[in-house]
């Protein structure tokens, strides 16, 4: 066999290791399309059906006007509502903060700044479990359990993860583009707002898509501190689907959770190349 063949081989079979890959990792992605336009005696026939023998696209509305046996008419649209509010403030509230802190960890100097960093990052080997009884008692006895605080606020006190990114984007912005600045008269907030925030575009981007993407799909968080059907998220509206005595919709279940993350594949899309630069140039990889 020749060079040429063997190279030639070679790329067949990685491409057909990644097809191969690519459709297992597709698979439960592609079940819920198959799944939401399917008539409901095609959702859990054995053996499986990939392929309906109908596409019913009104599936779609019919999810959104779903009237559940247990909980009554599910309002999907103020799921929606409630979603959109409480991500939109993760997202700015995490992006500010998040740089500011970064800010201070990587272009200033003052006592026990390393210090101080090392405890941040510290506080990402903590579980989420040691920290929920604590913190619902916190929010509780500040009367914020029932509405969305509990949800947005802690977002406006920064992360570690996203502190550890930023820091390491604006170690990368060259110092002499903020003496230059400083110079020039710029004080440390205007080259801060001016200087260092335009430039690490792609690092913000990376920081709001995580945020939207956590935030978009939390279920625990709504599931701990929501306790009106009115003010729950989308998450936590895709539950009352779910019966517990059977009888499940499957078919509206998944043209509902279809709805729920075409969001997130769109702000993806329009996203992905910023968001990629940003995960390169940050050195997370």
């Amino acid at each position: 066999m020749t060079n040429t063949q063997r190279r030639t081989l070679q790329t067949i079979l990685t491409h057909f290791v990644l097809i191969v890959l690519g459709l297992i990792f597709a698979a439960p992605f592609l079940w819920v399309i198959s799944t939401a336009v399917k008539p409901i005696g095609e959702t859990m026939t054995s053996p499986p059906k990939w392929i309906p023998s109908e596409i019913k696209l009104s599936n779609f509305p019919d999810a959104i006007t779903y009237n559940s046996k247990e909980l009554g008419y599910i309002p999907l649209l103020v799921y929606a509502r409630n979603t959109i509010v409480v991500t939109i403030l993760c997202v700015c509230g995490a992006v500010a903060s998040n740089a500011i802190v970064a800010y201070s960890f990587a272009r200033l100097k003052w006592r026990g700044r390393d210090t101080f960093f090392a405890i941040t990052l510290a506080t990402m080997m903590i579980p989420f479990p040691v920290l929920m009884v604590p913190t619902f008692s916190l929010f509780k006895a500040l009367g914020w359990v029932g509405t969305f605080r509990p949800l947005w606020v802690p977002a406006f006190f920064g992360g570690a993860f996203n502190i550890f990114l930023l820091r390491q984007f604006f170690k990368t912005i060259p110092s002499e583009l903020s003496e230059a600045a400083k110079i020039d008269g710029a004080s440390e907030i205007r080259t801060f707002t001016s200087v260092v925030v335009p430039l690490a575009r792609p690092a913000l981007t990376v920081v709001a898509i995580f945020t939207f993407m956590g935030t978009w799909n939390d279920f625990l968080g709504p599931l701990i501190y929501l306790v009106d059907q009115k003010t729950f998220t989308l998450s936590l509206g895709l539950q009352a689907y779910q019966t517990q005595h059977g009888g499940t919709p499957w078919n509206l279940l998944m043209a509902a959770t279809l709805l729920v993350i075409l969001p997130l594949v769109i702000v993806f899309f329009f996203a992905q190349k910023v968001f990629i630069q940003g995960i390169a140039t940050s050195g997370i990889k």
